[in-house]
């Protein structure tokens, strides 16, 4: 026997047997089909399972999981000793001390995007005088994330270089991709695929921001909601546009026992119930994401990064998971703590424009609202109505570029209608989503493409491998 000891966000998956058939888990099947992830320990099959985060598991010799004993339980425990400056000065050396450690000595390569989590990293850096080489990149015909990034960049006095996530890309390197991910994830979310071939030269470690913007905020709720009323919300937070509806076909085309909503609600609520914070709804949901949504979501791509250099994350660090069950939840919400952060450590940072809030900035963005804001937005939408009449779509996702245009769409066709696939999932019901898919490109009808895409490589991939 051996023992392994799972992190409180783990960054790869450990798995296990366990006795159970070897025969395809056709209900997690349809929960990835609903939310883009696997829920909780499951995997494409019964007899696999991914081991939990934060506990400690005993393994057979011949790899079956014996038992899982938790050696972390998120809770909510706020320091009420401390105010609002006295936890930004615990945060400040907290995340500093976790950054050093991570990346002292090392040359350290820094995404940079025009949000909060990266900006928070580079405020660090540059104060540790790290050495950094720094990137972004924006889609093609779509909204330039990349002038924030250098603005950053710039003012860090960073090494950067911006990219473009070109049309098409996908179809060269799908199959490397879902080895890495193990189609455990769709395939247009990890963009970072387009330019994985730089990273190669850029650095020795990389300083990943991930899970910062869940750790730091709130989850938009009364600190008082109901148990009942959580699970509602992370339904609505959990399941992708056109998700359900996909679950249901498929649920409904396997013939499984039940439905899938009951399964669902019954499925979160036992696992939301077990997080024993009754306390506050906000820290629960928080905790709920951390155990369920970060490792099977967010962590399924930090392969790519991973399979070029060694990957650091400071939001993931144990002490940095520990930090955040103390702190009141008024001063996690709205950000407040990596704001402040910034304003005190490089307030040249943080004047530069704020993404999510363009164009305001660190000091500006509570003037976004109207009538401050109408002139930006009556701009913005006049110049995209322009490049429409110009015939230049604006793109704000990946898979507009992956799946989009006679090319792209001739290699989408080719493995959704696979006579294998349709073997599984049914030509007819390929038909039905497809041709949605074709009759308005939406968020919501793209879904059901991007999981198709995801079923057919994983079966053709195990068929290989078999």
């Amino acid at each position: 026997m051996k023992t392994i000891t799972t992190p409180i966000i783990p960054i790869v998956p450990t798995y296990a047997k366990v006795n159970a058939p070897h025969e395809l888990h056709l209900e997690a099947i349809c929960v990835f089909a609903a939310i883009g992830f696997f829920l909780d320990t499951d995997t494409y099959w019964k007899d696999e399972v991914v081991l939990r985060p934060g506990c400690q598991h005993t393994i057979s010799d011949d790899g079956y999981l014996l038992e899982s004993i938790p050696w972390f339980e998120w809770h909510y425990t706020p320091d009420k000793t401390r105010d609002f400056d006295a936890t930004l000065q615990d945060f400040t050396t907290l995340f500093e001390s976790i950054i050093e450690e991570q990346t002292v000595g090392k040359k350290v390569i820094l995404p940079l995007s025009g949000g909060l989590d990266s900006r928070t990293q580079a405020a660090a850096l540059q104060h540790l005088k790290a050495s950094v080489t720094s990137y972004s990149y924006d889609f093609q015909g779509g909204y330039k994330e990349t002038e924030i990034a250098k603005s950053i960049a710039e003012v860090c006095d960073f090494d950067f270089t911006a990219y473009t996530i070109p049309k098409g890309y996908l179809w060269d390197v799908l199959e490397d991709l879902a080895t890495l991910n193990r189609c455990e994830s769709d395939f247009t979310a990890p963009r970072q695929m387009a330019i994985v071939d730089e990273f190669e030269t850029m650095g020795e470690v990389f300083s990943l921001g991930h899970w910062g913007d869940v750790l730091f905020d709130d989850m938009g709720v009364r600190d008082d909601l109901p148990l009942k009323d959580q699970v509602k919300v992370l339904q609505k937070k959990l399941i992708k546009k056109g998700g359900r509806a996909l679950a249901n076909q498929l649920w409904s085309y396997w013939n499984l026992a039940g439905d899938f909503d009951a399964y669902f609600e019954t499925r979160i609520t036992s696992l939301l119930s077990a997080i024993k914070i009754p306390n506050n709804a906000n820290a629960r949901i928080r905790a709920f994401k951390s155990m369920y949504w970060a490792p099977r979501w967010t962590s399924v791509n930090l392969a790519v990064f991973a399979s070029k250099h060694p990957v650091t994350l400071p939001y993931y660090d144990k002490r940095m998971c520990e930090f955040i069950c103390t702190v009141p939840e008024s001063f996690l919400a709205k950000r407040q703590l990596q704001i402040g952060y910034i304003k005190k450590r490089a307030p040249k940072l943080a004047k530069i424009t704020w993404q999510e809030q363009r164009p305001f900035n660190l000091y500006t963005y509570p003037k976004n609202k109207t009538p401050y804001n109408l002139p930006y937005r009556t701009i913005n939408k006049l110049e995209r109505v322009f490049q429409e009449v110009l015939g230049k779509k604006y793109i704000e996702r990946n898979w507009e570029l992956q799946f989009l245009g006679d090319d792209n769409q001739k290699k989408l066709e080719a493995y959704v209608y696979n006579t294998e696939f349709n073997s599984w999932i049914s030509k007819s019901i390929v038909d039905q989503c497809y041709n949605a898919f074709k009759s308005g490109y939406t968020v919501e009808k793209s879904h059901a493409m991007n999981m198709f895409l995801v079923f057919a490589v994983h079966q053709h991939l195990n068929k290989r491998h078999a």
